[in-house]
């Protein structure tokens, strides 16, 4: 895990920008630096290391292979292993223990076709010194962030922060749709029909599963490598998938253990980070290890984890560490974290994570898994169960009626009772007037929609633009802008399920962990986000997700009775949520978020009103931090 940059330009390179670029980003690796420019002093590459794999220099980067190709690399190929193997079978050997000189020798054989060979986590980028080329890819998923900004013919500039681009001179004039768009909805942080889009107007991301290529011309040609095919089936038993699914997810959990540092995990005491650290205990047995777990907890708080946190400590050969965020904490430490985030975020469950990353780096555990991704890939969420619902009116009235009691018993705080009359839309045969029965659907699951939104947003104010805060030079430049298009309803839950994992909710919280992991100089690894193991699940159907009213059903009867039964079959779904409200009410929070106000009335984006009424305290507090951050 480390930091990455660089330039390509038409003009001879300043070596003291490219070591700015990485000064600014030392916390991503602490353990070394290193700084590359071709003869020409047209490309140069920089790197900052934190040393995972291969302690020794050998694993210094930049990285040269085979007098032709040198590499800056972040991130972490999993199968590396199996890979060497395979190229030293064929003729190919190595002077280090690296991934990155696997990475190096797989693309010189294989050039981009080498992606589809990775399962990992990644961003690189690789000069070709005879095809005069630069090759960049960013991995399947988005767990390693690739930032660039570029001008035809001009030069092509990236790095792993956004805040590297600033110390190159690129511009930090501010994206107004993005900011109108968070003003709105703080969970609105990615554009779904432009995924290079971010917070400022000159900077762009690499999307995830895609690379580009920047010839001698500084023109860029970008494709996109890897995407979530719908289409493909697998044919198998539910049984077998539980069998199946458990094989796939300890060999990703194998595969993630390889480490020359510590390794960890993050428990929160939900069914994913339990089933990381319960499934460890299994695996690892016969070694006799103890592990170090990290939580976040909240004294005297509803939401607190430590009854389910201690089901699993109770029951594994475990070290914990609990770590208690609170709001003197919060106060002192927020500007920081918004500093690492780089752009905004939308609760402070981020900075519960902050917490837990500074433990880990006080008790010198570098690497840590986490169970990020379950939900995106298994309906976690209860937000989730509507589209499954509508699915099965259409396609199976049966299983829909079986279905819905299941809810109703398991979900009772969703008020199926009260909001739901599912007998309603059987009324009309299926068979003779599908139309009639899907639009009563509709009429009475739209409750059911609201209920579970407002309980996840309770500010939110969807679709209801409110001009009469904003500055009028900058509501005239958005007005004519539309809201991001978060149409969901239509689709079937594998399809939301994709939608959630490539284009919405995934992808933000990689990068919030990313950010937070860094910040502290440590690396997060997850289980979950293994190429074969997101396959597999995509190409299954959607009742082997939720099943008997049961989210996740896949993964709970995969770790029947590797999990505690407590943990196996909780219902309630909490993470690192801390008491926001009463953190929000602190006078010295109070302060700075009037403040936050005066300096987006100052900047022309708010105006006086926007203070009197107080909507969007939360996201002003975000965004003054960034103007008070680029310089």
């Amino acid at each position: 895990m480390c930091g990455i940059a660089g330039i390509i330009s038409h003009t001879k390179i300043d070596r003291d920008i490219l070591k700015k670029m990485t000064d600014v980003i030392a916390h991503r690796g602490p353990d070394g630096e290193g700084h590359w420019l071709n003869v020409e002093e047209t490309v140069g590459f920089g790197h900052r290391r934190l040393s995972i794999i291969d302690l020794s220099d050998a694993g210094k980067q930049p990285m040269h292979y085979n007098q032709r190709y040198t590499i800056t690399y972040n991130g972490e190929i999993y199968n590396y292993v199996e890979l060497r193997e395979t190229l030293m079978n064929e003729g190919y050997s190595f002077t280090s223990y690296t991934d990155t000189e696997v990475l190096l020798a797989l693309y010189s054989k294989h050039k981009e076709k080498c992606l589809d060979l990775l399962d990992g986590m990644f961003a690189f980028a690789i000069y070709d010194n005879v095809d005069k080329t630069i090759f960049c890819a960013r991995d399947r998923f988005g767990e390693k962030p690739f930032y660039y900004a570029y001008s035809p013919n001009q030069y092509f500039i990236f790095g792993s922060e956004i805040k590297q681009l600033f110390k190159a001179g690129i511009s930090t004039t501010f994206n107004n749709r993005q900011l109108y768009n968070y003003f709105e909805n703080p969970y609105a942080l990615t554009n779904p029909k432009n995924a290079h889009e971010t917070f400022y107007e000159k900077i762009n991301k690499l999307p995830k599963a895609s690379f580009v290529i920047v010839d001698a011309n500084l023109t860029i040609k970008e494709e996109l490598y890897w995407k979530i095919d719908l289409e493909k089936k697998v044919v198998i038993t539910y049984e077998a998938a539980v069998e199946k699914f458990r094989e796939l997810f300890f060999k990703s959990i194998q595969q993630r253990m390889r480490s020359d540092v510590p390794v960890g995990s993050s428990l929160s005491g939900g069914l994913d980070s339990s089933s990381i650290v319960c499934s460890i205990q299994k695996l690892y047995k016969e070694q006799d290890i103890t592990q170090k777990t990290f939580s976040a907890r909240f004294e005297n708080f509803s939401r607190d984890e430590g009854k389910f946190i201690d089901y699993i400590l109770n029951q594994n050969k475990v070290t914990p560490y609990h770590i208690w965020p609170n709001e003197e904490g919060f106060i002192t430490d927020l500007q920081e974290l918004l500093y690492y985030q780089d752009e905004p975020f939308p609760s402070a469950s981020i900075y519960a994570q902050y917490c837990v990353m500074q433990e880990a780096k006080k008790q010198n555990v570098v690497v840590l898994l986490d169970g990020q991704g379950a939900d995106e890939l298994l309906a976690g969420y209860e937000y989730y169960l509507p589209f499954y619902l509508k699915e099965l009116v259409a396609t199976s009235p049966t299983l829909f009626q079986s279905e819905m009691e299941s809810m109703k018993a398991i979900h009772p705080h969703l008020k199926f009772n009260e909001h739901f009359e599912y007998k309603q839309t059987l009324q009309a045969p299926v068979t003779s007037n599908t139309t009639t029965v899907i639009e009563k659907f509709k009429t009475a699951i739209r409750p059911i929609y609201k209920l579970i939104y407002s309980k996840k947003y309770e500010r939110i104010k969807y679709n209801m633009p409110l001009p009469r805060y904003y500055h009028p030079s900058f509501f005239e430049k958005i007005q004519a802008e539309k809201k991001y298009d978060f149409t969901f309803r239509k689709l079937s839950l594998n399809e939301y399920l994709s939608h959630s994992f490539q284009i919405n909710n995934l992808e933000d919280l990689l990068r919030f962990s990313d950010r937070n992991a860094m910040a502290q100089s440590r690396e997060v690894r997850l289980p979950f986000l293994s190429k074969d193991l997101v396959e597999f699940l995509f190409a299954l159907p959607a009742s082997y997700k939720i099943k008997g009213g049961w989210t996740k059903a896949l993964l709970r009867d995969a770790m029947h009775g590797i999990l505690p039964p407590e943990i196996e079959r909780r219902v309630d779904k909490i993470g690192y949520e801390p008491p926001q409200t009463k953190w929000m009410q602190n006078p010295k929070i109070e302060a700075q978020i009037v403040n936050a106000y005066h300096t987006l009335i100052n900047h022309k984006i708010l105006n006086a009103l926007s203070l009197k009424e107080r909507q969007w305290d939360w996201q002003v507090l975000n965004i003054a931090a960034l103007l008070h951050a680029t310089p």
